[in-house]
């Protein structure tokens, strides 16, 4: 019983940890490279348990589509990992790529 409750209170603050990390990273005035805001699309989604679709609309704009081609790149290159570690990544990119945080 004692086990339990411990892992609740782990996921629980892990959950408050990541909602934090998302209210930092969701700052209009930040600026990213795009290889970084994939990553923080690509473990948000997965964070919040988005599954991939195998099936695309084919009716995207040459420039959305580039641009959808290289989410579902990173969604794809991230879908092995849990929710679980998809937060504590997404953390670890708001305390390396924000550091001015408190």
């Amino acid at each position: 019983m004692l086990n339990s409750t411990i892992i609740a209170n782990k996921m629980k603050n892990l959950d408050k940890r990541f909602e934090e990390a998302v209210k930092l990273a969701s700052n209009p005035g930040l600026k990213f490279p795009p290889d970084i805001r994939l990553l923080f699309y690509a473990y948000y989604k997965r964070a919040i348990g988005y599954h991939t679709k195998e099936s695309k609309k084919t009716n995207d704009h040459n420039e959305n589509a580039l641009i959808s081609g290289f989410k579902m790149n990173a969604l794809f290159q991230a879908k092995n990992i849990s929710v679980k570690e998809a937060k504590k990544k997404y953390i670890e990119l708001v305390n390396k790529h924000i550091p001015d945080q408190k």
